[in-house]
Order: C-alpha cells, then sequence, then structure tokens
C-alpha cells in the first residue's frame, strides 16, 4: 500500500486495511495448490488488456510468429482501431500482420466471409460469440450469418469459415486496406499493389506500403491466398467496380482486391490459406506448401498451442490465486509476439545469421523484457541480439526501434547498447561481441542523418559539452539515457579489454549531473533535472506531467528522470540529499500522484528504495501497484503493452525480484505468489518461495532470506548466483524488518573505498570476461 513513513494517522491506517480487506474478498486464496493442468493455453486470456491503451494482440500466432492474423475493426461511428481489435463496434475482416501492445502499424491483407449481393465499398459487420484461444480466434458475423475461425502458423493464416445457405457467398480479399490509413505524420500509406488470379481457387500478388509510426520506408508484403474449394467464378477489381479480369493493378490510394465467388449450402465449410512473404509470392506460395500442406485447421491449431505450452511452462506457478494465473501466463505469451522471427524472409540483404523484425521499440523492452528472455530463453534472446548486430553491419546502425524491414523510430537513447552489455556481464554465449562494441561505439561517435530514424540526436552537443541542450528535441530525457547507455559500453569495453574506451565512456557516465540544479526546488525537494540552452545557460524549469516527441523530457517528468541513474544510484542519492531525503522523495512521488504506472521511464522506480536501505519501501510500493493497476480484465493492463515491456514488468514484480538491465544484479521487492519457478535456458531452475505469504499480502515484508540455502542479508543479489539454478526463499512478516536489507546497498560506480562486507560493490573493469569476446 502507501509507504509506511506516511501511514501514522489512523485514517490512512484504516484506508489501507479496508484496501486489503476488499482485496481478500475479490481475490480468495485457494487452500491448496490446485493440480497442474497440462494445457496451459488455457490460462491465457488475449482479451487481457484491449482496453484502456493496452492494445494487445488478438488473433493467431505462434510464438515470434511473423504471421499474425486477427480481426481488425471499426467502431459504430467509423473510428478504425490503431491495433486492429475494438471491444466494440464492426469487424471488416482478417488482416495477417499485427503487431501487440502498439500500434500504427500493419494490417496488410484483408480477408473477409460475406454472403449477399456484394458491395466491395461496405463490407463489416456486427459480431457475437467471440472466442479468443492461443493460436485461435472464432466469431460469428451477424450481418452475414457466418462463422468466421482463425490459426496460424508462422508464416502462413489459416481460415476457416462456416457459411449459411446463400446463393451468394463470397471470400473477399482486399490489398490495399491497413491500418492507421492517412497523411499524417505518422500514418501508414498504401502506394499500389497487385492481384493475379491463378486459379478458381488461389489468387497472388503484392501489396506496397510505407510509413506508420516508425515513420519507415516502402515495404512489400507478398501473399498467396489458396481455398480447398473452387469458387464458381472469382472476380478482381480496381478502383470501385468488380471485374472479371484475371489480373488487377492499382496505384496509390486505389481499392483492389478479388472476390472467390459461391454458392452455398448450410454449414458448408470453406478454408483458405494465406501465405505471407517479403521477398516473392512465389515465396508466399511455398510458405504455404511447406508450412501447412493438408487442410487440417485442427491439427494447425494444435501445433501451435504445442508451441506455445513448450514457451509458457518455463513458467511454474503454486498457490497463486485464479487471477494471478490469468493474469502471469497471458504476460508470458504477450512478451513472446514480438519481435517477430523473419529469418528467411529478409528483402534487403542476404545473411546467415538470425533476422527480427518489429523490435517496437527497444525503448520500452530493454528495461524487463529482454531480461526476462536472458533468463528464461537464451537461445532466443542471443539469436535477437545478432540480428540487432547483423541489421548493423548492413544498415550503419543497430535500431532502438524498428518495423516494416527498415529502422525508426529512436525515442531516446540508443537502448541496444543496454541490451548488449545485459548480454554481456550474464555470460550470454554465441554473439560476436566485438562487432556488437563496434557497432555500440557508432553510436556514441557518429551522429546520425536522422536523429528520430537512429543513432543518438544531439550528439556533437552530449559529447562536447556533456549534455543535449534545447537546441536538439528531448534533451533532457537524451541525456540520462545516454548517461547510462555509456556505462554500458564502459562494461563491454572493460571485458573486452579496451581500457582506452572504458576509461572514455566510464567517464560519461556522469553527464546526467550536469543538467542537475541543485538549487531547483519543487513541492520542497531540492536538486532536478533542468534544461540548458545552447550557451549553456539555465532554461527555465521544465514542469510538464508528460512530454513528447519535442520536449526537454519524452514520455516523463522530473519526477521520473531527475532520479534516473542506474549507474550511480549513490551519487545520485547523495546529490538528492541523502538517504533519508531520497526516501522521502520517493515517497511523495507516489502518494502525490507523480508516479506513471502506465509507461517504461517509471519502471525502476518502485525498486529504487533498495539502494536507500529500505526495501520495505519497495515492498508496498510494488505491492500497491500490483494491486490497483494490474487485473485480469480487458482493461487488466494499466498502459500500452508495448511488445510485452509491461506483462515482463507485471512477471518480475508478481514474482517479488527486479533486474537492472545492463548490470548482473536483481532487487528483491516482494513476491505476491507463494512458490514461483522459471525455467532457466539451461535446462535449471530458479525458484522462489515465498514463507508466511498471506492470501490478503499483509505480509510484505522480507524478515530474511536464503539463497541456494546460505543467508542473504542484502535486498539483492547477482546473475551468477542464480545462473546455474537457485532457490531464493524469503521469509515474510507484516511489519519491516529493522536488519534485513539495510546495510549494504546494490551495486554503484560511487562504491569505491566504501564497506560493503564481503562483496567487492560495483567494479567497472572486472578481472575476467563475462562472456566470450567473439563467437
Amino acid at each position: 500500500m502507501m509507504p509506511r513513513l506516511f501511514l501514522r494517522k489512523p485514517q490512512l491506517l484504516s484506508a489501507v486495511f479496508l484496501l486489503a480487506a476488499s482485496f481478500a474478498c475479490t481475490n480468495a486464496w485457494p487452500q491448496k495448490t490446485a493440480s497442474p493442468t497440462r494445457d496451459l493455453t488455457a490460462n491465457v486470456d488475449p482479451f487481457i488488456g484491449v482496453d484502456w491503451g493496452g492494445n494487445t494482440f488478438v488473433g493467431a500466432a505462434i510464438p515470434y510468429g511473423m504471421v499474425k492474423v486477427g480481426p481488425d475493426m471499426e467502431s459504430f461511428d467509423g473510428r478504425r482501431s490503431g491495433f486492429g481489435y475494438a471491444s466494440s463496434g464492426y469487424l471488416l475482416g482478417f488482416s495477417h500482420l499485427h503487431l501487440s501492445g502498439a500500434q500504427g502499424k500493419y494490417g496488410n491483407i484483408l480477408v473477409t466471409p460475406t454472403t449477399g449481393p456484394l458491395e466491395i465499398t461496405d463490407i463489416k459487420t456486427p459480431r457475437s460469440s467471440e472466442v479468443a484461444k492461443v493460436g485461435y480466434y472464432a466469431v460469428e458475423l451477424a450481418r452475414y450469418h457466418v462463422k468466421a475461425e482463425i490459426t496460424s502458423s508462422r508464416r502462413v493464416g489459416f481460415h476457416r469459415y462456416t457459411f449459411p445457405a446463400s446463393q451468394q457467398s463470397h471470400i473477399v480479399l482486399n490489398v490495399a486496406s491497413a491500418l492507421n490509413l492517412g497523411t499524417g505524420w505518422e500514418a501508414q500509406r498504401f502506394l499500389g499493389a497487385e492481384v493475379h488470379v491463378v486459379s478458381d481457387r488461389e489468387v497472388q500478388g503484392v501489396a506496397r506500403f510505407t510509413g506508420g509510426w516508425n515513420r519507415g520506408g516502402e515495404y512489400k508484403v507478398y501473399y498467396s491466398m489458396v481455398l480447398d474449394t473452387p469458387a464458381r467464378d472469382v472476380q478482381t477489381w480496381s478502383g470501385a467496380t468488380l471485374s472479371d479480369a484475371k489480373d488487377a493493378t492499382a496505384g496509390a490510394n486505389t481499392p483492389i482486391g478479388a472476390s472467390f465467388n459461391f454458392i452455398t449450402h448450410a454449414h458448408q465449410v470453406i478454408q483458405a490459406k494465406v501465405g505471407i512473404s517479403f521477398l516473392s509470392a512465389e515465396q508466399a506460395r511455398q510458405n504455404v506448401q511447406q508450412e501447412i500442406p493438408a487442410w487440417n485447421f485442427d491439427a494447425v491449431h494444435a501445433a501451435a498451442t504445442a508451441l506455445w505450452n513448450k514457451e509458457l511452462a518455463k513458467l511454474s506457478l503454486s498457490g497463486e490465486t485464479a487471477s494471478q494465473r490469468r493474469q502471469l501466463y497471458t504476460a508470458m505469451y504477450h512478451i513472446m509476439l514480438m519481435p517477430t522471427d523473419r529469418t528467411g524472409e529478409n528483402p534487403d540483404w542476404q545473411s546467415s545469421e538470425p533476422y527480427y523484425d518489429d523490435y517496437y521499440c527497444i525503448w520500452d523492452t530493454f528495461r524487463t523484457s529482454s531480461p526476462l528472455l536472458t533468463l528464461i530463453s537464451p537461445d532466443r534472446q542471443r539469436d535477437m541480439i545478432r540480428s540487432l548486430i547483423d541489421i548493423y553491419r548492413h544498415t550503419g546502425y543497430m535500431p532502438d526501434a524498428r518495423s516494416g524491414n527498415d529502422n525508426g523510430r529512436t525515442q531516446g537513447g540508443s537502448n541496444s547498447d543496454v541490451v548488449i552489455a545485459d548480454a554481456f556481464v550474464k555470460g550470454l554465449k554465441g554473439i560476436d561481441y566485438k562487432t556488437a562494441f563496434a557497432a555500440m561505439v557508432h553510436n556514441a561517435e557518429v551522429p546520425p542523418a536522422d536523429a528520430q530514424k537512429e543513432g543518438r540526436g544531439g550528439l556533437k552537443d552530449y559529447n562536447e559539452k556533456g549534455y543535449v541542450t534545447l537546441a536538439d528535441e528531448r534533451s533532457g530525457s537524451r541525456t540520462v539515457e545516454y548517461s547510462y547507455d555509456d556505462f554500458a559500453l564502459a562494461e563491454v569495453a572493460c571485458g573486452l579489454g579496451h581500457t582506452r574506451e572504458a576509461a572514455l565512456y566510464a567517464g560519461r557516465t556522469h553527464n546526467f549531473e550536469h543538467l542537475w540544479d541543485k538549487d531547483m526546488t519543487v513541492e520542497g525537494f531540492h536538486g532536478f533535472l533542468r534544461p540548458r540552452n545552447p550557451d549553456g545557460s539555465w532554461a527555465a524549469p521544465y514542469l510538464v506531467v508528460r512530454g513528447t516527441w519535442p520536449d526537454f523530457f519524452y514520455e516523463g517528468d522530473i519526477w521520473t528522470y531527475s532520479i534516473y541513474a542506474p549507474q550511480d544510484m549513490r551519487r545520485l542519492i547523495a546529490m538528492a540529499g541523502g538517504d533519508a531525503a531520497f526516501v522521502q522523495r520517493l515517497d511523495w512521488t507516489f502518494l502525490r500522484g507523480h508516479f506513471d504506472v502506465t509507461n517504461e521511464p517509471g519502471f525502476l522506480l518502485p525498486v529504487l528504495y533498495n539502494y536507500a536501505l529500505r526495501p520495505d519501501h519497495s515492498a508496498e510500493v510494488v505491492h500497491m501497484l500490483l494491486e490497483k493497476a494490474f487485473t485480469d480484465t480487458r482493461a487488466g493492463i494499466p498502459g500500452n503493452d508495448d511488445s510485452g515491456a509491461m506483462s515482463s514488468w507485471l512477471i518480475f514484480s508478481t514474482l517479488g525480484i527486479f533486474p537492472i538491465a545492463g548490470q548482473d544484479v536483481y532487487l528483491i521487492s516482494t513476491p505476491s505468489i507463494p512458490d514461483a519457478t522459471l525455467s532457466l535456458g539451461n535446462g535449471k531452475k530458479l525458484r522462489i518461495i515465498a514463507r508466511n505469504l498471506d492470501p490478503q499480502g499483509l505480509n510484505r515484508f522480507v524478515q530474511s532470506a536464503t539463497l541456494n540455502g546460505v543467508d542473504l542479508p542484502n535486498a539483492w543479489f547477482r546473475h551468477a548466483q542464480i545462473q546455474d539454478g537457485a532457490t531464493l526463499v524469503l521469509t515474510l512478516g507484516s511489519a519491516p524488518s529493522p536488519t534485513w536489507g539495510r546495510s549494504v546497498p546494490p551495486p554503484s560506480m560511487s562504491d569505491h573505498g566504501s564497506d560493503r562486507g564481503s562483496d567487492p560493490g560495483f567494479q567497472l573493469c572486472p578481472t575476467t570476461t563475462s562472456a566470450e569476446p567473439e563467437r
């Protein structure tokens, strides 16, 4: 609940117990552990997060699948969903490329079953009887009296339609459709397409688009659509008129598509496979033949379910509530929808390296999703990093975001640097760290031609003055993030033996201090980040709650960014007045509504108390956020899920540990489940046991801890202590411990010479390399 520093007035204590009682009534704790179920996908609810900005994908996909086939919808007053799904409104059809947790891209190759006279400009329907499962979506199309079902493989969408008796039944393909079409700054634009009728049950072609949120260049979506039932006839259109022509082409903003026309009897099932490729229509056709050669819809769905069960089995729970079970397994599902594995589908260069797209965005995922995958899916994380390095080889930059086979946009720092460092210090093998380091140096030294596309904007000022000035946008958040990116560079440089570069970038890790105005006072607290003019003078304080692209802070404010320095929290705490003042400042941030749970810049704030030796406050805040901000409903994610970023935050926070991305350190907050296990990629397991955890969550304060049977007096541990398997036992109580977590803070760069007992603290240049220098 609220940090205990402020739980002194009786009315506040009463409010706490009322909230706890309410939680107990609505989230009854099971008396015994339910027997494990073999099908873990039954615990996933794809509807969690579709409302209130979660933007989570609904439809069929396999883990990291290129095809995400799902419904596209618009409101009853004609406003189209930016990410595909909407809980109310009309269904327009099923398109084959989607994001998850984000919007403004894709929605390509739209297929819709209809009945009655075909009006190509008016294809939409109310819906009922929706069913969403892992790898499966079904719905009744009320206007057309058709039941639609979809499933998928990696590059193929599989459709099964059950028609009524009708003299005019159709399966319509619209290749000009896409999400967020328009002329705006972040809109997609349709550039043209081709439709070629191959037979009475097959069409193929290509559609061309550009733009979207990442403002990327042109991307071509090739398709091959084949049916199991010959059509009575196949028509095409280019413009507004149906035609019997077997080939159709269209330029920009011109409708184009095809219709398979049938006479159907009651309950007639017609199936369609739609292969997608970024290389050619023939490759799309081969994808169909290779991945789904038969016409067994249920077998394809079963195969997708099996793939997801293998991934979901990396999390094991005992003693959880039904709501927690749904939330956590759905979160596991969400983090594995993106980025997308497009190995073998790269249209821009040939390479033996893995190829992934839809890093959307690393600015969102580097904090929690990447560290989680390093733990539970190291081979997958390795391949994603290899892909990032290969993108650097061929485009000149590792992206901070990438979609539609093009880099863009860069919101803050060059956060791929942190992803590389996180893998490096945790010993992830099979990565060309030599080239990765060259990519990091390129980020840090070469100003990009387009700073919203890639690289670091304002780099000249940052490297010369030590900060980004108001001559460049987002100068505050960029300075803060670049400082941490340079810390990541210093880590890797040290490990690779590049001592000169290590010293250079270590010297830049405190650049955030150049924007620190120690005399700036807000609501009684002293010391905040403040803008500087191009001549170095102070500009007016920036007090906007949540900035955007042209502002001093991006998607955050002074309360969040002024205390972001994971490389040296001890130094920052000293600048903020010491431990007590820092704890009070954090308390104020959470109590007075300055914390934004809906956005990634604040992900670390709840556990920063540990650096000031007050893990009990972390326990209070994490418990409060889990109780109030996350549910198993359609509005159950408090902000954009952003490729699973919010979902991975939920997983770590529920288990009671939290990674410091780019470091080998995990902080302990408070677990919300009695017994949870993560399967590590080496066949070992990390088990977290919470003794004395009660259903109401009143026993939320760690009294003592052991790691592999050894006393753990600190509220943190290192990756090396768990990488070969471990059991973390946290004994909980109803009041803060006066000793546990109160003596040695997590490592910081300012630890030199401090008394840390047996722990050496933070050592920038270790004597041994954590991972091999080269693959």
